[in-house]
């Protein structure tokens, strides 16, 4: 094979001699040899396509909610799933707060003027469903635990009129028998096993998909495993492993409930209902997404 120098190299691609040595030094110029302090280069050899410069990286949404709660940031992705993914799973389970006093609390800390009551508990679990939110973006990579699940539910009751209860645990599997839309659940002596056991069954797979995410959900409701929040819980860990696993995250609205507790009672028989439900909350949220320019 036949070498050219340096100086010739740059006079036959008309740059700079430096910047045929930086190619080379990248290894941008295949077959070119270092003799000592020289470069030895193909004659052959066709100067490297430039690279572009100033490329824009598109953030992926995990990054963009990091990024968006660090920053404080109004208006954004950060800001609209803590109003609406709060709001949604309170509503699910009784709370009375509206959407807008649900983004008041959020954006200023406070309630605001309201013709209605409301209980003081709906807004310290409001409050605390933020905080809830915030951990699993800052642990969405990491391996699901039995650990993270009794911080959501430690975080969510924390506060709440629970907490007098001498029979209610906040952060601690129920003490009582409790039932689920009419069915019932696991025995408080075997809650436990049977979470560590669905952790296990759960972690050991390879790849997780968005089935094996509503397959947990379901079995960790079968559960039933804290007193009071499963289901706020339950939706928690749903979202933080969507993110873990580059599914898009989805919120179940309230026109979407009885299609969702419809598709929890049938899994068994039939994963369509659960399936297709989550399947179009997804859409929402990627309409949302594509909207604001964020990868998915």
């Amino acid at each position: 094979m036949k070498y050219i120098s340096i100086e010739e190299t740059a006079k036959k691609w008309c740059i700079s001699e430096r910047s045929v040595r930086n190619y080379c030094s990248l290894g941008r110029v295949p077959g070119a040899v270092l003799d000592g302090k020289t470069w030895k280069i193909p004659s052959t050899s066709k100067k490297p396509e430039r690279a572009v410069r100033h490329a824009v990286k598109k953030e992926l949404l995990l990054e963009v909610l990091k990024r968006e709660k660090d920053s404080a940031l109004r208006g954004g992705i950060y800001h609209k799933i803590q109003i609406d993914l709060t709001y949604n799973s309170n509503h699910i389970e009784g709370s009375k707060l509206s959407h807008d006093q649900t983004r008041f609390i959020f954006e200023t800390k406070t309630l605001g003027i309201t013709k209605d009551s409301v209980k003081i508990d709906d807004i310290i679990e409001t409050a605390n469903h933020f905080r809830c939110i915030d951990l699993i973006i800052e642990s969405a990579k990491s391996r699901l635990t039995e650990s993270l699940i009794k911080q959501l539910h430690f975080i969510l009751k924390s506060g709440t009129s629970d907490c007098q209860k001498i029979w209610f645990k906040v952060g601690g599997y129920k003490m009582l028998e409790n039932e689920v839309g009419g069915q019932n659940t696991a025995k408080p002596a075997e809650v436990a096993g049977r979470i560590k056991t669905l952790l296990l069954d759960y972690n050991s797979k390879k790849e997780i998909n968005l089935d094996d995410i509503l397959d947990f959900h379901v079995q960790f409701e079968s559960i039933h495993p804290f007193q009071d929040g499963n289901g706020r819980v339950g939706r928690l860990i749903m979202f933080k492993e969507c993110l873990k696993h580059n599914i898009v995250p989805f919120i179940i609205t309230d026109e979407l409930k009885l299609f969702y507790y419809r598709g929890l009672r049938e899994w068994k028989n039939e994963r369509g209902f659960l399936r297709d439900t989550c399947l179009t909350a997804q859409d929402f949220m990627k309409e949302t997404l594509g909207n604001l320019g964020i990868e998915y």
